[in-house]
């Protein structure tokens, strides 16, 4: 009885030492795990560890009573809301579909390998259907022993083999980076130190070996400007004179200080930059042949202008706008995002793939039925194809294989034979064995899909953390937001309370323009100089411009600190580097500091205030519907 009594002691003490709640709300408990999830996914650098946790659980706790009265109104059953759930975990299921390990792998492969330019020098031999492939293997083994040797006459090199076995080219692919070539052969050639060749590999048309002639540090992205001079795929030799001649004239008057976009846009032939000034979009390693490459990679600093670049395009003139560094940096959203993006569409991502459908076979329970052979399913499954149609064949029924929770009969493989054989965007002639590989890959995949809520937790929170914010969305506007806005009365109150809170700064009466483009803020500027009414200047200027009027703080206007503003003033247009809109004001009138706002000049800050006093007050009235207790012991495990 007494050791009872003390594994009981033990049990008690044990649930006590692993509880984990770190407040309730009532007699809803809320996880540690939960808050500092939450926690760490908003939190901003801080230098009281403490004070912020305990003021992000204050939010917390009313984001809780929030929607637990959210919940009482019953609004998740709102039909919206349904549906947003389901538009939201369609999109978002997706980045739980693969395996993310190695995902993060390909991640971190691709960045270390953007670290560096690999020059490649390749060598590349076809293999023809009844072709002597021993014959191409002898002829690519050679190449690989003489580069060994050192030599570096490369086409020397492939001419003698071509003459002793068959036709082998060379080709100098320049430098290269990730995602330049098939990540097989990628593989191969960020594994071979500078000054040594990779192993022959075999694709679908031939043998290839790479030898890695240099090294560099990667050059990262490059901005440029270009004015092209196109030349004619006929072009004899006095227009290729003439268009080199161009070329230099132009280059003359760029030097001299002609402006680079309006030289663009008058002479350049590649019209798609052209109207942009000649600006293309950002470049790295590989996009371009090697001799352009180089000659851009030359200019020192933002604003150099080449002299003109010959290629098989033409003359090209090009001004260095910008070079960017390699992207290294894990916690940049934006580029680890498209890096993301990058991977899962390349084959790399293959891999990826094979190891998640491996790792989820097991968890989805996926059983094959052996009772039904594989022969009958390749059998009629060629029915099928012959007859362009699902017949009421006696296996039908059978269970093919099955799930945890479903099974998969005969008749949806032969569904998916007909459906996939018929379309000839799709079927490349694979045998029946690769399509019921194919189709079972397919079938754990969905299945997994389907139950996904079931398998990952991630998963799950991320939906309940969307959920629950469209819940408190609706909660608020019905609680707080519409409520104040609507509540015409109760505002007037609160302003009359509280009408000292409301008084203007130093402010002013403005004219405020919002202006196309720096052009178009100059003439307004001209015409309210020559006495125009500034509605008129708006009217009569087919959108370029728009007028406004008001009174504003003079904190909120964009004028210069350094200068005593009078009546009459105009700013300078200020430009909106984002679209290159232009902006100024014109100051009408100046008011002294602490005049009474009325209640229309204050209504919307009187409206936000009254939201915050609604808000409030519910909340006092939830706490005492839901006191919200903190267990203090499992807070201070945060601070350690």
């Amino acid at each position: 009885m007494k050791k009872m009594y003390l594994l009981l002691l033990l049990a008690f003490g044990a649930t006590r030492l692993f509880s984990q709640t770190i407040f309730t709300y009532g007699n809803t408990p809320v996880e540690k795990e939960e808050f500092l999830r939450a926690y760490n996914k908003n939190k901003t650098p801080v230098t009281d560890n403490e004070k912020a946790l305990r003021e992000y659980l204050e939010l917390y706790s009313k984001f809780k009573l929030k929607v637990k009265a959210a919940y009482a109104l019953r609004l998740d059953t709102l039909k919206q809301l349904k549906f947003d759930m389901q538009s939201f975990s369609s999109q978002v299921e997706e980045g739980y579909m693969n395996d993310e390990k190695r995902v993060n792998a390909l991640i971190d492969e691709a960045i270390e390998r953007s670290k560096k330019d690999i020059h490649l020098i390749h060598f590349y031999t076809p293999l023809s259907t009844g072709g002597d492939t021993a014959k191409a293997f002898k002829a690519m083994e050679e190449v690989a022993a003489v580069l060994k040797e050192g030599k570096t006459d490369y086409n020397n090199i492939a001419q003698q083999i071509s003459q002793k076995y068959l036709p082998v080219t060379t080709k100098d692919l320049g430098y290269i980076t990730v995602f330049s070539l098939p990540y097989a052969m990628e593989n191969l050639v960020y594994n071979v130190k500078p000054g040594t060749v990779t192993a022959i590999y075999q694709s679908k048309s031939g043998l290839h070996i790479f030898k890695n002639a240099d090294e560099r540090k990667s050059i990262g992205k490059w901005k440029i400007a270009q004015i092209l001079f196109a030349i004619p795929p006929d072009a004899t030799a006095t227009q290729l004179k003439e268009i080199e001649k161009k070329a230099d004239s132009v280059y003359t008057l760029l030097i001299a200080g002609a402006d680079f976009g309006k030289t663009a846009n008058q002479f350049s032939e590649d019209r798609l930059t052209a109207l942009n000034g000649g600006e293309m979009a950002a470049f790295g390693t590989g996009k371009f042949e090697t001799g352009f490459e180089t000659k851009v990679f030359e200019l020192q600093k933002d604003g150099d202008i080449s002299k003109p670049i010959y290629t098989g395009d033409g003359y090209h003139i090009v001004k260095r706008l910008q070079q960017l560094p390699v992207q290294t940096d894990k916690s940049n959203e934006a580029f680890i995002y498209e890096l993301k993006q990058k991977i899962a569409k390349d084959p790399r991502i293959n891999t990826a793939k094979e190891n998640f459908i491996k790792e989820i076979t097991v968890k989805t329970g996926y059983k094959k039925n052996a009772a039904v052979k594989n022969a009958d399913l390749f059998r009629y499954a060629d029915s099928v194809a012959l007859n362009k149609k699902v017949g009421k064949y006696p296996i039908n029924n059978k269970i093919i294989f099955s799930f945890t929770k479903s099974t998969v009969k005969v008749a949806e493989w032969l569904t998916f034979v007909k459906d996939y054989k018929l379309n000839a965007d799709v079927y490349k002639g694979e045998t029946n064995a690769s399509l019921l590989d194919k189709f079972i890959s397919t079938s754990i995949l969905e299945y997994y899909r389907n139950h996904l809520s079931e398998f990952n937790e991630d998963f799950n929170y991320q939906m309940k953390e969307f959920k629950e914010g469209n819940m408190l969305f609706e909660i608020m506007e019905r609680k707080v937001w519409s409520k104040a806005s609507n509540d015409s009365i109760g505002l007037k109150k609160y302003y009359d309370a509280h009408a000292t809170k409301y008084r203007w700064d130093s402010s002013a009466n403005i004219l405020l323009f919002n202006c196309a483009d720096t052009n178009a803020a100059k003439k307004a500027i001209e015409l309210l100089n020559n006495g125009k009414g500034w509605k008129e200047i708006a009217e009569k200027s087919d959108g370029k411009i728009q007028s406004d009027s008001g009174r504003y703080e003079l904190t909120q206007l964009q004028l210069p600190v350094d200068k005593k503003i009078t009546e009459g003033f105009i700013s300078s247009p200020v430009i909106n580097t984002t679209d290159n809109t232009a902006s100024f004001v014109k100051v009408l009138h100046l008011f002294p500091a602490n005049q009474q706002r009325s209640f229309i000049e204050a209504r919307g800050l009187v409206i936000n205030d009254y939201q915050n006093y609604l808000e409030e007050k519910w909340i006092t009235e939830m706490k005492k519907m839901y006191p919200i207790k903190v267990n203090e012991a499992v807070f201070q495990t945060l601070l350690q």
